[in-house]
């Protein structure tokens, strides 16, 4: 179960570039306009081979290949991609914007459609599926609950594409979004509590020597890694400073924080987004963890730097975007909580579950054992009983 849960937060790793990122910067795009003088020729210079475009960052999102097309086809439209350029985030999240495909032109429009019906006819396709491996079971499908995954689409017109689709589209990838967070932040819960849960159960196998020995060699692991340099906060002068000077090899006394946002901005846009952001931690996270120590655990690792981030992100993202722009950043060098900021407090000082939650965590797993016993009884009474009867 532990595997499961690492591979799944590992996944999520992947997924952090968010999917309004992806709507604001790849939209926004201006194409560079190429003057031709007609009367002159030209020879063809010599180009170097294009390398293959990077494969795009799943956004995480259950519909992502719709919403990825549809993007594909709408940043074709330069009227939209005029309107999305000047459009405030908030104006986005509220629908604003989506009342601009009505000026969309036509051919955009139609391809729109027909991604629409293909969409429509997706989801047809998966309730069938649904419908055919529960029906030998006897249980009804619940159309509804599978509907509600496809809420960005309106079913009452599965023909066209209209402005209803777009606000409802962008408000379903925004509210996923705003919850992603917490969701990792779910599965680390449920990933330290069967990591302790396995541990006592393991206990309960060995004698009292082994069992001595056992917890002897944990308490050691958990003072290995608390034993660890100073943490520094996250976001503030001391911690930018060392990876001024260990990271970028520039003398901490000439620290600029402009200079260091444009270094550390890695693609150019003007903004922080939440990797670039994260990057900036692996410092102080290698103070606490390395992958060749037994009591460091990387799991936990991955949890710590996505709340240094959160962190980072509620002190300087003023405007919630989910991005830090050079401004924002800017204006929180000159706060007393960036030159004098409070301790940090790291995972192993926060534990990530309560007593209560461990207890309701106990008695769940319990009572869904005693469940699977049953039914392997069940299922293998079953069996002698049918087996009797043959042989009679």
């Amino acid at each position: 179960m532990i595997s499961r849960i690492h591979n799944k937060m590992c996944l999520s790793r992947a997924l952090l570039t968010g999917w309004v990122l992806l709507l604001v910067q790849v939209l926004c795009l201006e194409a560079v306009p190429i003057s031709m003088d007609k009367t002159k020729v030209h020879v063809p210079e010599k180009r170097e081979p294009e390398e293959p475009p990077a494969a795009s960052v799943d956004t995480g999102l259950h519909y992502d290949r719709y919403l990825r097309e549809v993007i594909d086809f709408l940043e074709k439209d330069q009227h939209f991609r005029e309107k999305l350029h000047n459009t405030d985030m908030e104006d986005i999240k509220q629908g604003k914007l989506a009342k601009e495909l009505d000026f969309v032109s036509h051919h955009v429009r139609t391809k729109l459609d027909e991604l629409k019906r293909q969409e429509v006819n997706r989801l047809r396709t998966l309730i069938k599926a649904k419908q055919d491996l529960e029906g030998g079971n006897d249980i009804a499908v619940d159309h509804q609950a599978l509907l509600k995954q496809f809420e960005y689409l309106n079913h009452n017109n599965p023909h066209t594409f209209e402005v209803d689709d777009l606000d409802r589209l962008i408000k379903s990838a925004t509210n996923d979004l705003e919850n992603f967070d917490k969701d990792r932040h779910e599965e680390f819960k449920q990933y330290e509590m069967t990591k302790d849960h396995d541990r006592r159960e393991h206990l309960k196998t060995l004698d009292d020597d082994e069992r001595k020995k056992e917890e002897e060699h944990y308490d050691e692991l958990r003072k290995k890694h608390a034993d660890h340099p100073k943490v520094n906060h996250p976001g503030s002068q001391n911690q930018l400073k060392e990876v001024w000077e260990e990271a970028d090899g520039l003398d901490p006394e000439d620290f600029d924080p402009k200079t260091f946002f444009n270094l550390h901005d890695s693609n150019g846009d003007g903004y922080f987004d939440e990797q670039e952001l994260e990057a900036l931690f692996t410092k102080e996270l290698e103070k606490i963890y390395d992958p060749t120590n037994e009591e460091d655990d990387m799991v936990e690792m991955e949890e710590e730097r996505l709340r240094m981030r959160e962190h980072v992100m509620n002190e300087v993202d003023s405007n919630n975007d989910r991005l830090v722009s050079l401004d924002e950043f800017l204006v929180a060098t000159k706060k007393k909580e960036f030159l004098e900021p409070d301790s940090w407090e790291t995972l192993e000082q926060n534990q990530a579950y309560t007593d209560e939650e461990m207890r309701e965590f106990e008695d769940h797993w319990f009572s869904r054992n005693r469940t699977s016993a049953k039914s392997l009884s069940t299922s293998r009474n079953k069996e002698t009983s049918w087996r009797s009867s043959r042989i009679s």
